[in-house]
């Protein structure tokens, strides 16, 4: 298909996306777009540094003449024994699934079949609607006869609402994510329920009591906190070049309690889903921790390399614009072997975490709660006002002592992981709920 320059590595990642957005905001319209763009990405490598090309007209003629363009900026003929180059993929092949059906009209009736569940509660005083999806198709050909050709789609509905009773306030918002556009029909009974619990958060919560505590995560608090605290730090570019990161997070460590596993995998279905990864490697299960030892890490080719180290099919870019880079793909705690019950029944006085509004962190993390509890004697109780939930990210791993057999994976709708000026990434979290015995509650 293309010409590639000798004495060089080079590889061209062509794209198609098709995208939805539509967007109310207190029952008036104010996006609806859906947007088509066919674009390429171009790399050469000489064994020294980079050359990258971004391409709006992907055009074989195009792409072609960028290809001989970059290769004339290179020094042609370092490449031969490059341990990058035993590390990129080789792979021929494709996994294509084709992008459901839907029009922009089709998908404006599921969002606005949800605004009636709204007329049922004065006390909401703002509130805006989503509903969006993204197709993307792409092939990544290289000058080591890669031919890879792969493509995913994910939707998700969004609803945000605020509640105001006196001088009380309360935020929350409802999401659903799927694989297919009928997966975000008929959840009004979900969405009524998240009302109906965040009006008696509303005129019930108290102020928690600073300290140490117990605390239990919910599968998306948990989710949150693999994804913020330990898989970032967990992305191998942290690490090259950084000799006091790599001794702090040894390959090798016990960093947690037999009972704890996590792991990151592109094949799971979901907005993470990434059958390849950006340099064609193939996606798959990696074990960050494995029965509480540190395990492995998320590598492109080229951290693989500088790390001795296997590429993992983690190196993602969030657009056509960019070079891939090790990213997360779905990272998830892996369940237990108790129940939910019997995991709330060990606390006498805790807390429990259902819903968040954001986490962030890396050797130190935070988790902001939206909707918090009381636990007394083994049961949910009265919710709490949380405002930050923090901790040294290791220190917190070994405090885990409870893990149920319950669990989800799960996304954020519209929106995704940021990382640099790579942003929104989209992503999958989720594990089950987790019994931490000490948590500094704020």
């Amino acid at each position: 298909m293309y010409r590639f320059p000798e004495g060089v590595f080079s590889d061209v990642r062509l794209e198609e996306s098709v995208t939805t957005v539509i967007a109310f905001v207190m029952g008036r319209l104010e996006q609806r777009r859906e947007r088509t763009e066919r674009t390429a990405f171009i790399r050469v490598f000489d064994g020294i540094r980079w050359y990258f090309s971004s391409l709006t007209d992907p055009r074989q003629s195009t792409v072609q003449e960028k290809l001989d363009d970059l290769a004339a900026m290179a020094s042609a003929g370092r490449i031969e024994g490059h341990p990058v180059l035993d590390r990129l993929s080789r792979h021929r092949g494709e996994r294509i699934s084709g992008r459901p059906e839907g029009t922009v009209e089709s998908k404006t009736a599921v969002l606005e079949s949800y605004f009636g569940e709204l007329k049922a509660f004065p006390q909401i005083a703002s509130w805006q609607g989503f509903i969006g999806d993204g197709y993307s198709r792409k092939r990544i050909i290289s000058s080591l006869g890669a031919d890879i050709s792969f493509d995913r789609f994910n939707c998700g509905i969004g609803i945000g609402f605020s509640m105001a009773e006196g001088e009380s306030r309360a935020s929350e918002q409802f999401m659903k994510t799927g694989l297919v556009p009928g997966d975000l029909e008929g959840r009004q009974e979900d969405f009524r329920a998240r009302l109906q619990k965040t009006l008696h958060y509303l005129g019930n919560a108290v102020d928690a009591v600073a300290g140490e505590h117990t605390v239990v995560l919910s599968p998306l608090a948990a989710g949150v906190f693999a994804h913020e605290s330990f898989g970032h730090k967990s992305e191998a570019d942290f690490m090259t070049g950084d000799e006091t990161m790599l001794r702090e997070w040894p390959l090798g460590a016990r960093v947690g309690p037999d009972i704890l596993s996590i792991w990151d995998d592109g094949t799971v279905p979901g907005t993470g889903y990434t059958p390849f990864d950006d340099e064609g490697t193939p996606g798959g299960r990696t074990f960050l921790v494995k029965n509480g030892v540190l395990s492995g890490r998320l590598h492109s080719a080229i951290t693989a390399a500088e790390l001795r180290e296997e590429p993992t099919g983690n190196a993602r870019a969030v657009s056509f614009n960019f070079e891939p880079i090790p990213r997360m793909t779905t990272t998830c705690i892996e369940p237990g072997d108790i129940s939910k019950k019997d995991l709330f029944a060990g606390i006498e006085d805790g807390i429990f975490v259902e819903t968040v509004k954001h986490g962030s962190g890396m050797s130190t993390f935070t988790i902001a709660p939206n909707l918090a509890y009381r636990i007394r004697g083994g049961e949910i109780s009265e919710p709490l006002k949380v405002s930050v939930i923090t901790g040294n990210v290791m220190e917190t791993l070994g405090e885990i002592d409870g893990l149920s057999r319950e669990w989800e994976v799960l996304g954020f709708v519209g929106g995704g992981c940021g990382k640099m000026e790579q942003y929104p990434l989209p992503v999958g979290f989720g594990g089950p709920f987790v019994r931490v015995r000490r948590m500094q509650v704020n």
